[in-house]
């Protein structure tokens, strides 16, 4: 049965959640330090990041009705071949940490960008002048801004995989496999 609905959506919103991501922390936030101040910097990071939000947000849930879609028309092969199950974990627990830290990373995104034009040296470094909560947002995002790109960077590497073990010889091979544990 093609699943390629599911397929797309799951495939076309991880894509666009790995590579905006990655965009936004090797281009936006870098970029913004050329708006001639720190004032100006932070406005025009800030401005980028909230433009990105609900984008990233469609994309994220494009993606989880892909893999809820994916899951239920490969549900047999989950049950039947080995190795399809524990690749559905990683998959699964990689999907959890990239929606945990991506939601993480907006509410420390939203105080920041609550608090108007925030001084920044780039953007996602606090200049001198940003103090507090601000300054302390900033410093956890500047860390953070790589680990949305690398967890969803993993989940596209897995998302590899499985669509390698769907081969035919591979699917034989593994309900094999399975049929011979039991």
């Amino acid at each position: 049965m093609a699943n390629t609905l599911s397929r797309s959506l799951h495939d076309v919103g991880l894509a666009a959640w790995f590579g905006g991501t990655l965009a936004n922390a090797v281009a936006l936030n870098a970029a913004a330090s050329e708006a001639g101040s720190d004032k100006a910097t932070g406005a025009v990071a800030n401005a980028g990041w909230d433009r990105w939000t609900p984008v990233n947000a469609a994309a994220i849930g494009a993606h989880l009705i892909g893999s809820i879609g994916q899951l239920a028309g490969n549900k047999d092969r989950v049950a039947q071949q080995q190795g399809v199950g524990g690749m559905s974990t990683v998959k699964t627990l990689l999907t959890a940490a990239a929606l945990g830290v991506t939601a993480y990373s907006r509410v420390l995104g939203k105080i920041v960008s609550d608090n108007g034009a925030t001084p920044s040296k780039r953007g996602t470094k606090a200049s001198k002048a940003a103090k507090g909560e601000v300054a302390a947002a900033q410093a956890k995002l500047d860390q953070l801004q790589w680990a949305i790109p690398a967890i969803t960077g993993a989940l596209v590497v897995v998302s590899s995989y499985a669509g390698e073990q769907q081969r035919p010889a591979e699917v034989r091979r593994g309900i094999a496999e399975k049929n011979s544990s039991l």
